[in-house]
């Protein structure tokens, strides 16, 4: 019998996407992988779920409507109960100064999309100490 794969009990990832899509296919890859998935389909309902609960990641649009990706990891890094908790930012720029003003402001990773589901949750295992 094959090994289970490593469940991320009571661990939260909050994912703040305005694209449905994306939402769903993390929902279900981080689900899968024993995660409890909040979302938040752009930065100020992602902002109100950071102020409402616990959370032990965030990942985050680059490019919303309203608030953006970058105002939203400054409130986060602005907030002494979040200031620490790891931001993967999720984007199809995949522009150089993009990548260097996001982890400037905090940000703990950066990935473009398209991106591999199976190399995302292994980062998150790796950000978060679950290898």
């Amino acid at each position: 019998m094959a090994d289970a794969p490593p469940v991320a009990r009571n661990r939260r990832v909050l994912v703040v996407d305005d694209e449905p899509h994306i939402r769903r296919v993390l929902e279900a890859t981080l689900g899968a992988r024993g995660f409890e998935v909040m979302m938040a389909s752009d930065g100020l309902r992602g902002l109100d779920e950071l102020g409402q609960e616990a959370v032990d990641l965030v990942i985050l649009d680059f490019m919303m409507p309203g608030v953006s990706a970058l105002e939203v990891l400054a409130k986060i890094r602005a907030n002494p109960h979040r200031a620490d908790t790891p931001v993967i930012i999720l984007t199809e720029k995949g522009q150089d100064a993009d990548r260097e003003a996001a982890l400037a402001g905090g940000a703990t990773d950066f990935l473009t999309k398209p991106f591999s589901p199976k190399k995302l949750i292994v980062r998150i295992e790796e950000i978060l100490g679950d290898t």
